[in-house]
Order: structure tokens, then sequence, then C-alpha cells
């Protein structure tokens, strides 16, 4: 398998573009979700994408794609706004509402996959492949609304830069000047949604949490600016899709997402490890070299 494969087989094409595409999107909204300590959000709301697959199979009896990332949409801003309310009127902590809507969503989700997949309908077959992704099933259908979710995405994270970028950082003083707190928080929200829906065909439910946070993470080891953040974040994105898309086609059998979600891990760690300033093997360097300093000299033999 060569770079070439890249441009003149079908398949390949389809999984790299939307897995680039995925990256891309995913590690852009993923910036604000790590900044504002929601790394969780990501995993709760794909989890609550679940049941709006299962649902819009059962009423509709289609399995087209579009007709179940509507379901998965529709599903994941209910889990978004049921979140939201219990962080606003109880006293419950948003990390426990994470777990809250995480487990109960993804638990309702697997009771409505196991009754689908007890009836006697053939055309169920493939539903469960939205648990970790099936993006070898990738046609240029699939790719052209991912480029439209996700560029309808990253347009309004461009004109809202500046109100998501003071919300993740100061949000009290967003509040103190008359920002909409809350709704750009809902906004930024379900921009995630969009993200996860993106996804969902790819990596699938169990890994989309990875793909919001991984290259999140390893863009802010190398930089302090949230700008040059966000572009590492989508090229580290677009990165693991497109190698984790060339891997899995190395030996019949290997899963592209989870393929997908290892290469985004390999860049992780040596950004975790590796990153000026940040890394962990250059901060080892700097106390040993600061110990070293502090150390007192050592008289000299007579």
């Amino acid at each position: 398998m060569s770079i070439l494969d890249l441009f003149t087989d079908y398949t390949l094409r389809n999984v790299a573009l939307g897995s680039a595409l995925l990256g891309i999107v995913s590690g852009v909204l993923g910036c604000f979700a790590v900044l504002r300590r929601q790394g969780l959000l990501g995993d709760a709301l794909a989890h609550a994408a679940l049941p709006g697959v299962c649902l819009a199979y059962m009423l509709t009896g289609s399995k087209a794609p579009l007709v179940l990332l509507v379901g998965a949409g529709i599903s994941g801003w209910l889990g978004a706004w049921l979140l939201l309310r219990i962080v606003r009127d109880t006293k419950i902590s948003e990390d426990t509402s994470l777990g809250i809507v995480l487990s109960v969503f993804f638990g309702f989700g697997i009771l409505l996959l196991t009754f689908i997949n007890k009836r006697n309908d053939a055309n169920q077959a493939g539903l469960d492949h939205f648990l970790f992704g099936q993006a070898a099933t990738l046609i240029t259908e699939n790719v052209v609304t991912m480029a439209v979710l996700g560029g309808v995405a990253l347009l309004a994270v461009g004109a809202l830069y500046k109100e998501f970028k003071l919300l993740a950082f100061d949000p009290g003083f967003a509040g103190g000047i008359g920002m909409p707190v809350q709704g750009l928080s809902i906004v930024l929200t379900g921009l995630i949604v969009v993200a996860v829906v993106i996804g969902l065909q790819t990596v699938g439910v169990v890994l989309m949490a990875a793909m919001l946070v991984g290259p999140a993470v390893a863009a802010r080891q190398w930089t302090n600016r949230l700008g040059v953040m966000i572009l590492l974040a989508a090229f580290f994105g677009a990165a693991s899709g497109v190698s984790g898309a060339l891997l899995s086609v190395t030996e019949r059998g290997i899963p592209t997402g989870p393929m997908i979600i290892l290469s985004l891990t390999a860049i992780t760690l040596i950004s975790l490890f590796f990153a000026p300033e940040r890394g962990l093997l250059w901060a080892a360097l700097r106390a040993r070299r600061h110990r070293h300093a502090l150390s007192p000299p050592q008289p000299a033999g007579r």
C-alpha cells in the first residue's frame, strides 16, 4: 500500500478523507472542551447518541446514514440539554452529571440495540458497528455530509472565536461584561454534538471521546497560544486519521477506528514526553539541572 493509493483507491480515499475531516473538526472543538476541563463531555455526548441511532432505525426501518445521524444528533442534543439542566438546576456537580447522562443514555442504547438484534429482521445487521465504528463503509455521500457538517461547525467557531476564547479562560469575566455565558455554552456544546455525529460511523460512540481529547492534549504541550493550539490540534487529528486509515489496510481485518486512536495515542505520547518546555523529558532534565545548581560544591581533596 502506497501513498498513491490515497488518490486511486476509492475506499481508501473515502476513509482517509472522512477520518481527516473528523480529526480536524474534533481537534478544533476539543481544544475548548479541554481548556474548560470538560474532557468527559465528548464521551457523555457520544454515548448519548446511541439511543438516537436505534430509535431512528426502529421508527423508519431505514439504515440510511443520514437518517441514523439525524437520530444521533437529536439524541445527542437531548443529552446535552439534560446535562445543562442538571448542572444549572440542581446541586449535582458537573462531573457527576456527565456520569449520569453517559450511563443512562448508553444503557438505554444498549437495551434498544439488544432488542433490535433479537428481531427477525435481516435489515438490522450492522447497527452494532456504531459502537466501535466501521470506517470502511464510508462512501462519497458520507464524506460530503461530514464535510458540510464539519464546515458549518468550523465556521461557527471562527465567527465566535473571541467569545469562545473568553469563555474557555475566564467565564466569570465574560459574564461580567455582559456576554451570554449560558447561551455560548449551549452553542459550544451543540457544536461538540455535531463533531460526535460526524465521528459515529468512523470511530463509534466508545472511541469518540479520544478524538476530542487527544489532539487538544497533544497540541497543548507545544504552545501557550490558543490559535496555535487549535491549528496543531487540527493537524494532529487529521494526521492520526490518515495514518490510521493507511495502517488499517496493511493487514486484512484490522479495524480502522482503533487504528486511528492508536495513531493518535502515539502522537499524544510523543508530545507529552518530548514537547519543549512542557514535555516530561525536558521537565526532568530541567529539574536535574536545578538540583545540580543548588547542590553545594564538594570540598577539594588535600
